[in-house]
């Protein structure tokens, strides 16, 4: 597991650098007559704020930051860098009242048996997990409804994904439906799925 704080803070090109392990789980360096490959296969995390003083869109604090400051600091992301990240997840700041108040969440040993009952299930359905789905694979295997299809053609058009984004949102949406339960991606799936792309790349 990779977890990378404040990430836009990180130099561009390192970011960059990112890409080709987050795509292919391998890294390959060159130098002069010689070519190594290794493995670099990771879980890679993320946090950031969303914009230089972190109070933009909070409602108990004004954000600091010119328009121009904000946009900035967001296009320190490059678009393809972004296409690799498959869950985009805006997490809002909490009121003290309600951070204090809160309901205790699901227990994590209950998430990890739900978890892996669906990984499970997408390895005896296709030999490896969803993340691992590759070009024609992921046709053959999202099992997408016809109306799954028509809402993920249309939400894929409306926000301007490319061929990478479009095919990790089918990823997801067949995960969010095998820890569902359901044998077939529904609409309702690739809508969830659709909103964890949207944070950052309505952005972009």
């Amino acid at each position: 597991m990779l977890f990378l704080d404040e990430l836009p803070e990180f130099p561009r090109a390192a970011l960059e650098a990112l890409r080709e392990p987050l795509e292919a789980g391998h890294i390959t360096i060159a130098r002069a007559a010689r070519r190594s490959e290794f493995p670099a296969r990771f879980q890679f995390i993320a946090a950031m704020n969303p914009c230089p003083c972190g109070w933009l869109g909070a409602a108990h604090r004004n954000c600091r930051c010119t328009p121009d400051q904000v946009a900035r600091y967001q296009d320190k992301l490059s678009g393809p860098l972004l296409d690799r990240i498959d869950l985009h997840v805006e997490v809002p700041a909490l009121a003290q009242g309600e951070l204090l108040a809160a309901a205790a969440g699901e227990a994590s040993e209950s998430i990890r048996q739900r978890c892996t009952a669906a990984r499970e299930v997408a390895i005896r359905r296709q030999g490896k997990p969803n993340q691992a789905l590759q070009g024609k694979e992921i046709d053959g295997h999202a099992g997408l409804e016809a109306t799954a299809v028509k809402f993920l053609n249309t939400a894929s058009a409306r926000l301007g994904w490319s061929a990478r984004s479009t095919h990790r949102v089918m990823k997801v949406a067949r995960t969010i439906a095998d820890l569902a339960g359901a044998a077939v991606t529904q609409a309702t799936h690739v809508a969830e799925a659709v909103q964890y792309r949207r944070a950052l790349s309505d952005r972009k």
